[in-house]
Parts: C-alpha cells; structure tokens; sequence
C-alpha cells in the first residue's frame, strides 16, 4: 500500500489492520444509534399525527378554537353567577333572619297554649312582631313594628319574650 496515512500509522507502530477494525465497530454502533433513533422518530411521528388528526378527523385549529369558545363561555357564566350572587347578598340584607316564637293561653278559661307571639327579624333586628290571641269568641291579630329591637308600642312579657328569642338574648323568666 502505498497511502501516506498508512505510511504514517505505520510510523508509529500502529498496524492499520486495527484502525480497520475500530472504524468498522464504530461503523456498527452508529448504524444502531441510527435505527433506534429511527424507531423513536416514527413513534413520534405516528403521535404527533394522531394529535393533529383529533377524534373525528378535526384539525387542531379546530379543536383550539372550540376550547377558546368554551372558555369565554364559562367566563361569561361566571360572570353572570357573580352578578346573581351579589344580587342574593343585597336581598339577604332585607330578608327575615331571625325568629323568635313563643306559645302562651292569652285567657285563664282556655288551655292549651293556642295563642302565640312571632318576632320577624332581619339583620339590623328590623321587622314585625305579630301576636295572635285565641279565645272561644275568636281570634285576635295584632302586628307590631319593629325597629333596631324596639318597639314604640308596649309590648306584653310574652310579645317581648318573643323578640328577645329572635334576637339571641338570654331570657329572663
């Protein structure tokens, strides 16, 4: 042989018998490197085409699209949920709250406890204060407003008891 590159290995002791060798094992190890990058590739590839395909055959654009379309729905619905409950919490300001009832015999001849009090209250202790009075003539209704916890018209103990149970505090007996 008459290469100079050969000449040269020669030159240094190195038989080029084994630099054959070494390029041909590297050869063999670069072609597998080779087909195993080719079988990820074509496992990429088959995903990434199923991921464009979709479902039913639809475009990603399409896909995307419908998602975004989606997405301000829900705002818009979200919205419409905030408004709605700001709506409610302004209403539940004015609303009766509070309760207080209390049964009681208005006259001596009748037993039974079929008269009662009833305090409405809302929030603030606004509300009505509704008394009714059973007797073997009939039945009697009173209504009574009140305003911050207090009534301006006197209240009998068992009107009073029932505002006090409505607004939570401690009876008295």
């Amino acid at each position: 042989m008459n290469s100079p590159i050969l000449e040269y290995l020669a030159s240094y002791g190195i038989d080029p018998a084994y630099l054959i060798i070494a390029l041909a094992v590297l050869i063999v190890v670069l072609i597998i490197l080779y087909i195993n990058v080719l079988c990820k590739f074509k496992k990429l590839y088959r995903s990434y085409d199923r991921f464009m395909r979709g479902k039913d055959m639809e475009s990603l654009e399409d896909t995307v699209m419908k998602q975004f379309d989606r997405l301000a729905a829900l705002e818009n619905s979200d919205q419409q949920k905030g408004k709605q409950i700001e709506a409610i919490l302004e209403n539940l300001q004015s609303v009766y709250q509070k309760t207080g009832l209390v049964k009681y015999d208005a006259f001596r001849e009748m037993s039974g406890k079929l008269s009662y009090a009833l305090a409405l209250l809302d929030k603030n202790n606004n509300g009505i204060l509704i008394n009714s009075m059973y007797s073997r003539e009939g039945c009697y209704a009173y209504v009574k407003e009140i305003i911050k916890g207090e009534s301006y018209i006197n209240m009998s103990e068992e009107e009073q008891e029932a505002l006090n149970i409505a607004m939570g505090k401690d009876i008295v007996s």
